[in-house]
């Protein structure tokens, strides 16, 4: 069996090294000639941990990436993995990305060939381009479209795209079912993989929907967060007490600066939009609210700095963190980047340091300070910021970086370091919600 990934970005990249590491020939097709090359040398253009390697053991064999579209003419599944962004001025998401991969592969689908789309699209987008696909495709053409949507993790990519939890295969005919079964055929049987067949609409519900449940759940530890601190309770005990229940669980209870990154902050938004479309827009009304919360965060530590310094013009802050989660370079919506911007904005001089992410950030932040070290970073700080939950930054001695600081107050934006050490090693510990 042959695969075509179309669109070769973060999620496009990892599947294609995915469906090779299956067994399958592989080509990955995008516009973007710098991509391709970067990925034909088997070298990563963003960071994700175990991508490499699949890529240099696969590449130059049953992997290629190319820009000629017509690379896929004898693919026997086409899978989309394009970008579905904001849509600048509105909450939509944009589908130029996800029509023009259909575009672009129409004149080379062979008879019995399936597209199936991994994109995360509006509901409705599924039915729409199979429509689009049955006018245009020739009569003695037969091809189909499923919908297969992906839940990639930022930093577990390989792992989610080789052992997933759940595969969630939307389907109009059982020769598509049977396809897709094939496709993960490995994965199904050596891991035992739930597989969940639904319709179209529903397949495309899936992913927004767990991201708005993810999002929600954020955001409500996060006013807990705001409760706390104004009522001298400790969040993080809230979390643990209320996570004991089996109905809630503990898993993502952790009050923060928020969610980021490229999916979450988009998707809910996208999602609000669709309801609306639908006529819908009461019923998803909450995530406006889920949405501010979130924001809200980082206003707040913006404030805790401007209080704890009595003032932002001219003050020296160190910021631990610049990408929107650990593992990962990718600052797209990043709260500690954007803390980082306020701050900077303000008067503040921001010292930033982020193990993998500072080119990211030095494109969407030029103007700020990048360390090349923590060391570098809080030297002379008066007050220092952990914003991204690297292990480097959990494993630091408080000790060690308290001789470099010219005062010892850090403000923990993730609630995970250690408090006892910080205060014992004279520091000023602030949590949230703490």
């Amino acid at each position: 069996m042959r695969i075509a990934v179309i669109g070769t970005g973060y999620l496009g990249a990892v599947h294609a090294a995915g469906m090779a590491e299956l067994g399958y020939e592989v080509v990955g097709v995008d516009v973007d000639e710098a991509k391709i090359e970067s990925l034909q040398n088997a070298s990563m253009p963003f960071y994700e941990p175990d991508f490499e390697p699949l890529l240099r053991k696969h590449v130059g064999d049953r992997l290629t990436f190319t820009t000629d579209f017509a690379e896929v003419a004898d693919a026997d599944v086409h899978f989309i993995c394009v970008g579905t962004p904001q849509q600048h001025g509105s909450m939509a998401a944009d589908m130029t990305y996800v029509d023009a991969a259909i575009d672009s592969i129409l004149p080379f689908l062979k008879d019995g060939a399936l597209v199936v789309g991994k994109s995360t699209v509006p509901v409705g987008t599924a039915q729409r381009l199979a429509d689009r696909l049955h006018e245009v495709t020739p009569r003695d053409i037969d091809v189909d479209l499923a919908w297969n949507p992906e839940f990639l993790r930022e930093g577990f990519a390989v792992e989610d795209t080789l052992h997933p939890d759940r595969l969630v295969l939307g389907v109009t005919s059982d020769r598509a079912e049977d396809i897709l079964r094939g496709v993960y055929a490995k994965t199904i049987e050596e891991d035992n993989t739930p597989v969940v067949i639904t319709n179209l609409p529903t397949a495309e519900l899936v992913k927004v929907a767990a991201n708005s449940f993810l999002a929600t759940k954020i955001s409500f530890i996060n006013a807990m967060s705001e409760i706390c601190e104004i009522a001298g309770a400790d969040v993080t005990k809230l979390a643990d007490a209320i996570g004991h229940d089996n109905r809630i669980g503990r898993k993502f209870l952790n009050a923060g600066v928020g969610f980021g990154g490229g999916c979450l902050p988009k998707d809910i938004r996208a999602f609000s939009a669709r309801a609306g479309e639908l006529g819908a827009a009461a019923s998803l009304a909450f995530l406006a609210e889920v949405d501010a919360i979130n924001l809200r965060r980082r206003e707040h530590v913006v404030e805790m700095v401007r209080r704890e310094l009595d003032g932002l013009a001219g003050r020296r802050v160190a910021v631990l963190g610049a990408a929107f989660k650990p593992n990962s370079d990718d600052v797209r919506d990043s709260p500690a980047l954007a803390i980082a911007g306020q701050l900077h904005l303000s008067g503040a001089q921001v010292s930033v340091y982020d193990p993998k992410a500072m080119a990211n950030a030095a494109k969407v932040f030029p103007t700020l300070n990048y360390a090349d070290s923590v060391e570098a970073a809080v030297k002379d700080a008066e007050v220092v910021l952990h914003l991204t939950e690297w292990t480097d930054f959990r494993e630091l001695d408080p000790a060690v970086i308290g001789e470099s600081v010219a005062s010892k107050v850090i403000i923990d934006g993730r609630n995970c370091l250690d408090v006892d050490a910080y205060r014992a090693a004279g520091w000023t510990y602030l949590g949230l919600g703490r």
